[in-house]
């Protein structure tokens, strides 16, 4: 099972509206529970993570309860165990999906993620525990038009993923994070790529931290 939300189908209210699943936005708590407990009833228990913009991979083998003290600080989840589904959630940042026939992961992919390579440890641990022929797939995130940064950061970026240069439409820097991942994928060796990228700062059908700030967030989903 593969999937991606966007911001429609819950009970969230305001900035949040409404399939809200970030527990640390600013949102109702009691309204993020529902919203988790409507995609748990469709696709069985769910292991999100508590995300830092690092590159720590956890693998799982049982789910954690959702608002648990011992919920995973990750950027990535990896499991070789049928029937846990993995998510990963983002508000500009890239969802990406990791599929094989031993193993699945869902992967943090941001800007800072893109440079500390979390896309390649998480292939490598992925192969370790057995995983053959790696599939990825991308989700929604922020375009190469969008996201507008300053020239120090660009330049930092370029320094490692020269294909991940872009400008917003005004000519100033920008940063094209899908293209950037592309490239590196490409380079691990992931020749089946799927890229389902809408952008999230144009599609007001999904979070965007970039447009709106205070938002939400949706995930991107996966089980083996």
């Amino acid at each position: 099972m593969i999937t991606f939300t966007n911001r429609f189908g819950g009970v969230s209210a305001g900035n949040f509206t409404s399939l809200n699943l970030g527990d640390h936005v600013g949102d109702d708590l009691e309204h993020v529970i529902a919203n988790r407990d409507l995609l748990a009833s469709k696709y069985g228990p769910i292991q999100y993570m508590n995300q830092t913009h690092g590159n720590r991979i956890a693998i799982i083998e049982e789910v954690t309860p959702a608002f648990a003290e011992d919920v995973p600080t990750a950027d990535a989840l990896v499991t070789g165990i049928s029937g846990i589904t993995l998510a990963v959630m983002v508000a500009d940042c890239i969802p990406l999906i990791l599929t094989s026939k031993e193993a699945v992961a869902a992967v943090h992919v941001g800007r800072k993620g893109l440079t500390n390579g979390i896309a390649e440890r998480t292939i490598s641990v992925m192969r370790e525990i057995g995983a053959l022929e790696i599939s990825a797939i991308i989700g929604p995130a922020i375009c190469g038009s969008c996201y507008e940064i300053s020239q120090e950061i660009f330049d930092e970026v370029i320094a490692s993923h020269p294909g991940a240069a872009s400008k917003t439409v005004a000519g100033s820097p920008a940063l094209d994070l899908v293209q950037g991942l592309i490239i590196d994928l490409q380079r691990l060796q992931i020749s089946n790529i799927d890229n389902q990228s809408r952008c999230t700062h144009e599609h007001e059908e999904y979070f965007s931290y970039r447009r709106d700030g205070v938002t939400g967030r949706q995930v991107g989903m996966v089980s083996l």
